[in-house]
């Protein structure tokens, strides 16, 4: 696929703590994880709770997929996958700095996605998370952002009804 067609996803944090194999659900498109949502992951380490797991879980398959190499340019996440790269900080972009706190982690997501929508005008970056007010925060300032819904049911009808027809008996 050119690079052009290819897309950026932005991923916040609770799209990790909901589904720590998130990263092999967006194709052939390449993924940016804002260091603030490893921040954010290492508070989630700890604990029994399904979301320490996926916070542990997904920080190892990082681990073991960056080997010894270093996340500036990104990397690939497997065959016919994208690749995922590691954002630092950047300074507020003007557009957002009066509007949102530096305090919150979420402006700094958001402040990472903006600068990457600028820098990259010729593909669709795209906002992932599964708060819906920090989907609205996202539009406000013209960016594109989405549930995580991969493990979402596409078809009920597939669904078991609970009724089985026996014959013959």
């Amino acid at each position: 696929m050119p690079h052009h067609n290819k897309k950026i996803f932005v991923l916040d944090t609770n799209v990790i703590l909901h589904d720590s194999s998130c990263l092999y659900q967006f194709q052939e498109h390449d993924i940016i994880l804002p260091i603030t949502v490893l921040e954010e992951l290492d508070q989630f380490k700890k604990g029994n709770q399904t979301i320490n797991y996926h916070a542990r879980e997904f920080m190892r398959k990082l681990d073991s997929l960056s080997g010894v190499h270093l996340f500036e340019e990104g990397m690939s996440i497997g065959p016919n996958q994208g690749r995922i790269m590691i954002k630092l900080e950047q300074k507020f972009h003007e557009d957002l700095a009066l509007n949102f706190s530096h305090q919150k982690p979420d402006h700094h997501i958001l402040n990472i996605a903006y600068h990457c929508a600028k820098e990259n005008p010729s593909r669709q970056v795209i906002l992932v998370t599964k708060d819906s007010n920090f989907r609205m925060k996202a539009k406000s300032v013209g960016l594109l952002a989405e549930d995580y819904t991969t493990d979402h049911v596409k078809d009920v009808s597939t669904l078991y009804t609970g009724h089985r027809l026996e014959e013959h008996i």
